[in-house]
Formats: C-alpha cells, sequence, structure tokens
C-alpha cells in the first residue's frame, strides 16, 4: 500500500469516492476512490488515488454478481460508448502474430468516430517501441494513442514528484530505461546488469548505491540473482526507497505456441526478499486508467474496456467504472469465465475483438 511506499506515513485519510461501473448496459455505483496524506523527507503531501493501492487485495472489490452476457447487438455496446481501451497481447495479438480480423475492427470502429486507446501491462517496450510494433503488423496506432506499463511507472513518479537528485533501479528491460529517460530521470540497472554475478565469498558485502529512491520491477528475461539482492538491498536499507512494480501478470505471451512465465514471478522473488507489496502501475490497478480519462477528458461511464484477462483487464476496467467486454482469444476460456470460482465477471463476451463485424452484419 501507499503507506507503506513513502519514507514514513504520518497521516492517512480514506475518503471514498462513488463512481459509476455497469450491470449489463445498466448503471450502479461502487466506492472506487481514496485520498492519502504522506510524508516524504518530512515534506507532508495530499495526493488522490483512485484504487492505485498496487499490490493490496484492496484493489480487487469490484466483483460482479451477475453472469457475464455473449455479446449479441454490437452496434448497442458500440453506440453506448464513446471510447475503446483495448489490451494488447491475446486481444490485438499474440506473440509477433497479429490476430485476424482486427484491422477491419478498428476501422470499423474509427469511422463511427470512437477513441482508440491501447493500454498493455508489458513493460519491456516504450510507447515508441511499441508504435513502430504497431506499424509491422500494418496497424495505423499513433503514439499518443499507447499506454504501456513502462510508460505508467514513469508517470506516476512524476504524479508523486519523486525527487530528481534520487535515482531508480531497474529490473526490467529497455522500455523502462527509455521512459524513465524520456521523463528527466536518473536510473541504473536494467539489461546491463542480466549479466553480472556474486561470488560469495565468507565476509562478502553487496554495496549499493544509497542515493536509489524507488525500484522499478518489470518483466525482465535477463533476471538473475545479483538483480534480486541489489533491489532488496534498495527497498530494505535506503530510507523510503519505493517498491514499484509495473504489473503482476502470472503469465505471457512471447511467443503464440504456449503461456511464459510473467512479470509477476519477478515481482514476487522482490515481495519475497523485501517482505513488501509493491505499488502496481499497471492494471488492475487504475492509475493508467485515470491517466488515459485525463489526458484524453474522458468520462469513465463512457469507456468500454476489451481485454482477455478477468483479474488484470476486466477489473482494471471495473475498479475504472467502466464497461467491459472480455474477448475468449487471450488467456481466458469460456470454461474459466463460467467457472463458480470465478468472481470477476465482465459486462459481456465474445471470441474476438472482429465479432464486431459479424455481429454487426447479423443485425443488419
Amino acid at each position: 500500500m501507499l503507506s507503506k511506499a513513502v519514507a514514513s506515513a504520518v497521516s492517512t485519510t480514506l475518503t471514498p469516492t462513488t463512481t459509476s461501473k455497469f450491470i449489463g448496459l445498466k448503471r450502479v455505483s461502487c466506492v472506487s476512490s481514496f485520498s492519502f496524506s504522506f510524508k516524504w523527507n518530512n515534506s507532508f503531501e495530499t495526493k488522490s488515488f483512485k484504487c492505485q493501492s498496487g499490490g493490496s487485495r484492496m484493489e480487487k472489490f469490484v466483483t460482479r454478481a451477475s453472469a457475464a452476457q455473449p455479446l449479441k447487438n454490437a452496434d448497442e455496446l458500440i453506440d453506448s460508448v464513446e471510447t475503446f481501451i483495448f489490451d494488447c497481447d491475446g486481444v490485438i495479438w499474440k506473440g509477433d502474430k497479429l490476430i485476424d480480423g482486427v484491422p477491419e475492427t478498428l476501422d470499423l470502429l474509427r469511422s463511427k468516430g470512437k477513441r482508440l486507446v491501447f493500454v498493455t501491462n508489458n513493460s519491456t517496450k516504450s510507447r515508441k517501441q511499441y508504435g513502430k510494433k504497431f506499424e509491422t503488423l500494418g496497424l495505423n496506432i499513433s503514439e499518443e494513442e499507447i499506454f504501456a506499463s513502462s510508460f505508467a511507472a514513469a508517470a506516476y513518479l512524476k504524479s508523486i514528484d519523486f525527487p530528481k537528485d534520487k535515482k531508480v533501479y531497474v529490473i526490467g528491460e529497455d522500455g523502462i530505461l527509455k521512459e524513465l529517460e524520456l521523463a528527466g530521470f536518473q536510473y541504473l540497472g536494467g539489461p546491463e546488469d542480466g549479466t553480472k554475478k556474486i561470488e560469495l565469498k565468507p565476509g562478502f558485502l553487496m554495496e549499493h548505491d544509497k542515493d536509489v529512491g524507488a525500484v522499478v520491477v518489470g518483466f525482465d528475461r535477463y533476471f538473475n540473482y545479483y538483480k534480486v539482492q541489489y533491489g532488496t538491498l534498495c527497498i530494505r536499507e535506503n530510507p523510503g526507497c519505493l517498491f514499484i512494480a509495473t504489473n503482476r501478470d502470472a503469465v505471457t505471451h512471447l511467443t503464440d505456441a504456449q503461456e511464459w512465465a510473467g512479470g509477476g514471478s519477478m515481482v514476487g522473488a522482490l515481495l519475497g526478499s523485501t517482505q513488501r507489496e509493491p505499488q502496481v502501475v499497471g492494471k488492475p490497478s487504475t492509475f493508467m486508467m485515470d491517466y488515459v480519462a485525463n489526458k484524453f477528458g474522458i468520462l469513465k461511464s463512457q469507456i468500454c474496456m476489451v481485454g482477455d484477462r478477468l483479474d488484470t483487464d476486466i477489473l482494471f476496467g471495473q475498479n475504472g467504472g467502466c464497461k467491459t467486454l472480455l474477448v475468449l482469444s487471450g488467456v481466458t476460456s469460456l470454461s474459466m469465465l463460467q467457472s463458480p470460482n470465478n468472481t470477476i465477471q465482465p459486462d459481456f463476451y465474445t471470441n474476438k475483438i472482429s465479432d464486431f463485424l459479424s455481429l454487426k452484419a447479423a443485425a443488419v
């Protein structure tokens, strides 16, 4: 929680705010925002956050009692919102392969004047790098429409006025480094620490930079014990050092052949060694939702979140008070959605986003 992520919590004020969420096309209310007063290096500051308590279980309070409905009338859903926020992996592509019908579906929505936003928990690329990936796949998406968790980490540090004389230690890949650099923050670590090893000799003590004020952990294919120990020392020994996670996804799609261990496995290693819950800036934390809504001036009741994961995408939309559409083209199967053990129910579900085209044709 935030009170654990700063030097010392002097007071915590929980001020609930009512926002809207939808069941079908009906709106109901839920509590989704809190104000925190906290202390950074002896200066007081009050920030308002909406379900941004990162790793805390408070994020998961929005659940649905009624079962999700299959999407039957695409036009009704399209006409009821102004903006569609799409997850990328499992919705737009799998690995480096575009999912069938995506270009035509996006063209349809743009022709109807809908704003399109693409939000991904994958922190390995910056917004600019994701723009190039979209282009490679034949999609014309602007950088301003892309919000990756790498960008969210830098934006979060800006939002709390993270001191520019402090450094950020990165357990992650190039995307986080590029976004921190663009935001003007000093950083160390990243891929170059992937080859470093520790020789455990009697009496060996590992040094670390005492000016590190935040450790950012994202998906890292170069993860090793050196990084675990360095990040642990910073979090445990540097006063007020923040522990920030880009996401806690259990799995990811590095290829379209199988699921691979996700960023949550790297975050879990640091959580285990520090016994600290991270501040999560990616889904299902609503930090990115709040940022997008504020940037474009979007009413959250006029947003539909489209994703393939229940515990990140759908919860992200529900915590933000948006309509939600689950697609079965990614990690969630129909049996998982309808399991009695699943408490997260989207408003609607369908096989893939190109069903917008077939359902529209059927309606005509």
